[in-house]
């Protein structure tokens, strides 16, 4: 009896060990993208702050901030751009 639970508890380490990569890439894409949000709403809260004076001013929503996170200060550029050209 002793032995079917250690064997069933390696079974289960052994599981663990093979699924444990499959288990955090769902976990690093959601780090990624909250890190993503962040540095981007940091980056338009900035540019806010800075253009707000030139009358320029991007809104801050979620769109606006994956776009600015992943593409960083081009993305910010091409955010205040395309505010400029469309509104």
């Amino acid at each position: 009896m002793e032995w079917k639970i250690a064997l069933i508890c390696l079974a289960g380490l052994f599981g663990l060990l093979l699924m444990g990569p499959f288990m955090l890439k769902p976990l690093k894409l959601v780090y990624h993208l909250a890190s993503y949000f962040v540095i981007g709403g940091v980056l338009l809260y900035v540019s806010n702050f800075l253009l707000s004076q030139a009358g320029l001013r991007v809104a801050i929503n979620p769109v606006t901030m994956l776009t600015a996170g992943v593409l960083q200060v081009p993305g910010v550029i091409l955010l205040a751009v395309l505010r400029h050209i469309f509104v």
